[in-house]
């Protein structure tokens, strides 16, 4: 649980924080109505390569007999919350898309997740993503030693269902260092579990994963994609934040 054992080691997952932030740079001047899904991959995978790192999604295992992941990111549109297999899907004016990518930098590793605006976006929609992001930073609030994290959970939670929107409960945040996926879990709401306490060198996978409608998800056919039941739009929104003595580390801002 305890990631982050030395400077060097928090130095090198700034550096591979820094990688996806230029991917999110490229893809905020690339992503317009027009744009396939595939291609947003494309120009993902290109940047994290050219900066000397793996993509940390490409290949993950699916353990419920559907493909590999095929992708550098998850491209998930409007209704689609994570795991979206990028393809042929044309992105329209007026869609949301969120697209969540991992970096691996000299044996250590960065995820983070941001929710475009593609073209004329509804009002709700433009609320939607702007209060999960807000999730986020309200979470960031509570990450200090001492804490824990139905701490970072219950932020979560507040935030989104005093906006009207609702948090889902079947996927989570997590544990991330040398591998993408540690303990411990970083759930958006409140479980009947306090969770272990912050402590300086644990670093975490906070993702705020916000819908319109009711927290109910169902997983598609390719046994990835993850969707709303009630088909209402549904944001994303993940930085990895690394706990210290003092003031917390995002290393993918």
């Amino acid at each position: 649980m305890i990631t982050i054992k030395s400077h060097r080691d928090i130095e090198r997952m700034i550096d591979a924080g820094k990688v996806l932030q230029e991917v999110f740079a490229l893809l905020y001047e690339k992503i317009s109505p027009g744009i396939t899904t595939k291609d947003i991959d494309k120009i993902a995978r290109e940047c994290i390569i050219k900066n000397g790192a793996l993509p940390s999604f490409l290949g993950v295992p699916n353990y419920f007999g559907g493909i590999d992941f095929p992708g550098a990111v998850c491209a998930s549109v409007n209704e689609e919350l994570i795991h979206g297999i990028p393809g042929d899907r044309i992105v329209k004016d007026g869609d949301i898309v969120s697209v969540d990518v991992g970096a691996i930098l000299k044996g250590l590793q960065a995820d983070a997740c941001r929710t475009y605006l593609v073209g004329n976006v509804a009002e709700e929609a433009r609320r939607l993503v702007k209060v999960t992001e807000e999730c986020f930073f309200k979470a960031l609030e509570q990450c200090y030693a001492g804490n824990r994290i139905r701490d970072i959970s219950g932020a979560v939670q507040d935030h989104a269902e005093s906006n009207g929107y609702s948090v889902v409960r079947d996927y989570t945040g997590h544990g991330i260092g040398r591998e993408m996926h540690e303990d411990p879990e970083v759930p958006n709401f409140r479980t009947a579990r306090r969770g272990p306490r912050l402590e300086p060198g644990m670093a975490i996978a906070i993702e705020p994963m916000i819908n319109m409608g009711g927290y109910e998800v169902e997983v598609a056919a390719n046994k990835w994609t993850v969707y709303t039941k009630d088909g209402k739009l549904c944001s994303h929104y993940e930085n990895t934040v690394i706990i210290t003595a003092g003031e917390p580390i995002v290393t993918t801002l």
